[in-house]
């Protein structure tokens, strides 16, 4: 291992490098559509893991864009890699699409870093934000901007909370950690590569990040993937958790009573 880095700074570097090259991929290639796409999830991808495997040569990598290897499941670090999050919001010419570098060790998301190239910024476990503002008279929730979950509807209404949608996984937990919103919610289909990195962040942030049941998000498990995610201000979390343990109950109950 090269002690002359810490892990949040090499996934800073690493982040930054590969929003930098899809960048100009975007900008130079020619390409649009599913084949930009393609071609940035690949060049991402390319960059990324060799990078890592020289830095940390004795740590294992789940990436999105890489064939797992299962010996992962037994080792205590793990980078969880997304080369880009939001593969169509790119290819769609969009600015809500990321770069997720995160470390799990024994399970924990540690370390990590999100890099919103069309933001020009890039978020690190070792560079907390400044302390947040105080909460707005109006919630500001975000969630997905072509998939939203009817429980993420039902609990910004029960909340009078301002919904708004974005693309990826990770510009959207970063709105709440730069303070643009107060509640990133999602339920209905995630994968660890989608969260690790982001919640890594949010927690070193000092914000809540869960299960939407309020159990701990865990990483390098064998099968990745991880389907739910809350990450929200500290002062509103109880209040979220709440109102979805209530909605998933009347949704139980519901279902119970619906004719077989």
């Amino acid at each position: 291992m090269d002690a002359g880095i810490t892990d949040a700074a090499l996934a800073r570097a690493v982040a930054t490098a590969t929003g930098a090259l899809l960048l100009d991929i975007r900008a130079t290639s020619g390409l649009a559509g599913p084949a930009l796409g393609a071609r940035g999830d690949r060049a991402a991808d390319d960059l990324i893991l060799p990078w890592l495997r020289a830095a940390r040569p004795d740590d294992f990598i789940l990436s999105e864009e890489t064939l797992d290897d299962g010996r992962r499941c037994s080792a205590r670090r793990v980078w969880v890699v997304d080369p880009l999050d939001g593969t169509n919001d790119y290819a769609g010419g969009r600015d809500d699409w990321a770069v997720h570098v995160g470390l799990a060790i024994d399970g924990a998301p540690i370390a990590g870093a999100v890099a919103l190239p069309m933001r020009g910024a890039a978020h690190a476990t070792d560079d907390p934000p400044p302390a947040f503002a105080p909460l707005p008279n109006r919630l500001r929730m975000v969630a997905s901007r072509t998939r939203c979950p009817a429980v993420v509807e039902r609990v910004a209404a029960a909340l009078d909370a301002e919904l708004f949608g974005m693309g990826s996984a990770g510009a959207k937990a970063m709105a709440v950690v730069d303070g643009r919103a107060d509640i990133y919610l999602h339920a209905g289909g995630q994968f660890e590569w989608d969260s690790c990195a982001p919640v890594a962040v949010a927690l070193a942030a000092g914000l809540h990040a869960s299960r939407i049941d309020g159990a701990p998000l865990r990483y390098n498990c064998t099968d990745p993937l991880l389907p739910d995610l809350l990450i929200c201000r500290r002062e509103v979390a109880a209040a979220v958790l709440a109102l979805v343990a209530a909605d998933q109950a009347a949704s139980a109950l519901t279902a119970a009573a619906s004719p077989k």
